[in-house]
């Protein structure tokens, strides 16, 4: 490794979710007098359990990137995970010191806990820190304040048209939506009877530098989630695009109609596989959307299909990053529903012998990978009617998915999955029986467990839980107009039918995770 020479006057440190040359810390660099720094440290590879799929397409993305960096002539400072460096901050004290550099500049962290450690850095290193703000991201702080201000309600579907018009996607020469509707998840929300060919997933061809960082993972993280035997990820923004461009061509097509489905056979399905490049850097947001936006013009695609993606992109992604920066860090202590029973250990290991958690279960720790559907309505699902508690469903989040950053998976298990936010971003709390889970797709026909029965041996756990979640908040939720229907029907049930059902789901509830309170 080249050593920095010692006239550098910036130091610039890059962090493993900024991987962009968009990265407002890293366009204007000098190479003349600008010096960068990339580092992988324990603190932030071991602050949750990280799944080995994550860690190691963040560390092979971030040694390619260091090589971009150095073929455009920038002198890098690269610190492996075998040097032993503990902290960023020490990372930056270590270089810093070494080059005589006071000054450093950095891309605003995108989770609160780091923020708030670099606010100590200037006291602590005696350096002078310039943050900048992500303008990678396609609604600034100000922009999501401004429009949150005044509002009793901060619904998603009202922000995305906003952008939708802010940016010119999907729009009729009037500014008005193409098609003549905002949204079209009704027609994006189709279940799975094999009614199409699944495209199938080309391996993708591993680079030394990927190979070399499976094996440090594999040999630093050996109780960690994820067969890296099935690796598959893109490292660097060439290889990231060509999966984008994999997609365009066999999936979006389908992605629309079967993006809510839950399939036996794979566990892509048509879906993008692109979260994770777009969170550390490696796929730009809007030139994503322009692309799916023009292969509908072109008739490659639905428009629900297209609109179903740039919700998810322009509208969903930009929105969680709102309410996380509008509400943290009180939005981290929510707890609505007062839920504290122990994550049970099958989260772990998968073995349960509920068909559809256990195949997401599975996948998810396998793979660092689970689409939208099996995150909300099957893990978030039980671990809402269970339960479970908060901190330890959200820092599972955070450590099983490949794409999870704490911008985008607090909002998402916090708020979406346990609405224990009491509602900031969800009208109602997204719980469900088994019947929502067999009408999404065939995992109920491979489960000893049946949907159309409550109580009873074979019973269905998602039934008796769901209607033991409506009797524990009755009074919340019979508040809410949108549970109006739901709570009158289990208060017009006989007293004897509800005791019945409650002491079914307690004792399931029991077998499942342990005694609860």
């Amino acid at each position: 490794m080249p050593t920095p020479p010692m006239s550098a006057t910036q130091l610039i440190l890059v962090l493993g979710d900024q991987l962009s040359f968009n990265n407002p810390a890293v366009a204007n660099a000098n190479p003349e007098t600008d010096r960068f720094l990339l580092a992988e440290v324990a603190e932030e590879a071991g602050y949750v359990p990280h799944n080995r799929h994550k860690i190691a397409l963040i560390f092979s993305a971030m040694r390619h990137f260091r090589d971009a960096l150095r073929a455009r002539g920038f002198c890098v400072h690269y610190i492996e995970f075998a040097e032993g460096v503990a902290s960023l901050q020490a990372a930056v004290a270590q270089v810093s010191a070494a080059l005589d550099c006071r000054v450093v500049r950095v891309c605003e962290p995108g989770e609160y806990r780091l923020r708030q450690a670099m606010a100590g850095w200037e006291a602590a290193l005696g350096i002078q820190l310039e943050m900048l703000e992500d303008t990678r991201f396609l609604a600034s702080h100000e922009d999501f304040r401004g429009w949150a201000k005044g509002r009793k309600q901060l619904r998603m579907e009202y922000f995305y048209r906003i952008m939708r018009r802010r940016y010119n996607l999907l729009l009729e020469a009037d500014a008005q939506p193409a098609g003549g509707r905002w949204n079209y998840d009704q027609e994006n929300r189709v279940g799975w009877r094999r009614q199409r060919e699944i495209p199938p997933r080309q391996a993708l061809q591993q680079s030394d530098t990927t190979r070399e960082v499976l094996r440090l993972v594999a040999e630093a993280f050996p109780n960690n989630p994820g067969e890296l035997a099935q690796f598959n990820y893109a490292c660097t923004a060439t290889a990231a695009k060509a999966e984008f461009d994999w997609f365009l061509e066999h999936a979006l097509g389908d992605f629309g109609r079967y993006q809510d489905a839950l399939v036996e056979e794979s566990p892509w399905v048509f879906h993008g596989k692109l979260s994770m490049y777009l969170n550390i850097g490696l796929l730009e947001p809007l030139e994503l959307c322009r692309e799916v936006e023009q292969a509908w013009r072109d008739e490659r695609c639905s428009l629900s299909a297209a609109e179903g993606f740039i919700r998810q992109i322009l509208g969903w992604r930009e929105y969680v990053r709102g309410i996380y920066w509008l509400k943290m860090p009180d939005y981290a202590e929510g707890n609505s529903f007062a839920a504290h029973t122990p994550l049970p250990a099958f989260f772990w290991t998968a073995q349960t012998d509920l068909r559809c958690l256990q195949r997401a279960l599975g996948q998810s720790l396998d793979l660092g990978y689970a689409h939208h559907i099996q995150r909300l309505m099957v893990v978030g699902n039980f671990a809402l009617l269970a339960g479970l508690d908060v901190k330890a469903a959200c820092d599972w989040y955070l450590a099983v998915y490949v794409d999870a950053f704490e911008w985008v998976e607090l909002p998402n298990t916090l708020g979406m999955a346990l609405h224990a936010d009491g509602g900031v971003m969800a009208s109602k709390p997204y719980a469900a029986s088994g019947k929502y889970i067999q009408r999404q797709g065939e995992h109920c026909k491979e489960c000893r467990y049946s949907p159309s029965r409550v109580t009873g041996e074979g019973a269905c756990p998602y039934n008796s839980l769901y209607w033991r979640f409506i009797d524990r908040h009755l009074e919340v939720l019979s508040a809410n107009p949108r549970m109006g229907l739901i709570t009158a029907n289990w208060r017009r049930r006989p007293a004897a039918e509800r005791g019945a059902i409650i002491a079914w789901a307690d004792q399931t509830l029991a077998d499942l995770v342990g005694p609860v309170g």
